[in-house]
């Protein structure tokens, strides 16, 4: 396991940047570098489920493990959905990974708003995770600041 982090700072306030990480019209254009038609569904509780879903509905079952809005929120990642939504909590695949973090944090920088990403991935997946988050992050960073 290798943790990763990202940083983009925006000339934006931290709400703006916060609606634009999770609102459901937003969320698929900065993730379609880690999966085209990307959704997250959430009951935005800690301790509650949220699911990172692509196209085809497969994705990650995860639980907010911390939240204080629009300042930062922490994702544990604790399993995998498959199509027929069926959870994998338990495979030896799933035990690899199960507790690995995904940490998103707005700080009030000189006027503006630095976005700092951390998360926690295999080495295999540091090469997708790179593409996702510099391309994604521009892409925030593009609608945060309106061009």
């Amino acid at each position: 396991m290798e943790t990763l982090s990202y940083e983009k700072v925006i000339n934006a306030p931290k709400q703006k940047i916060w609606d634009i990480l999770w609102n459901p019209e937003t969320y698929g254009e900065w993730t379609q570098f880690f999966s085209p038609g990307s959704v997250m569904k959430s009951d935005w509780e800690v301790g509650g489920k949220t699911y990172f879903l692509n196209a085809e509905g497969k994705g990650m079952v995860s639980t907010i493990d911390s939240l204080e809005q629009p300042n930062q929120i922490v994702f544990k990642h604790l399993g995998t959905l498959d199509q027929e939504g069926n959870e994998d909590m338990r495979s030896k695949e799933v035990m690899e990974w199960s507790g690995f973090f995904e940490k998103y944090i707005l700080i009030d920088f000189d006027g503006r708003t630095k976005l700092h990403v951390e998360v926690q991935t295999e080495k295999n997946w540091r090469a997708h995770m790179d593409e996702g988050f510099t391309k994604g992050l521009e892409i925030i960073k593009s609608l945060a600041e309106g061009k």
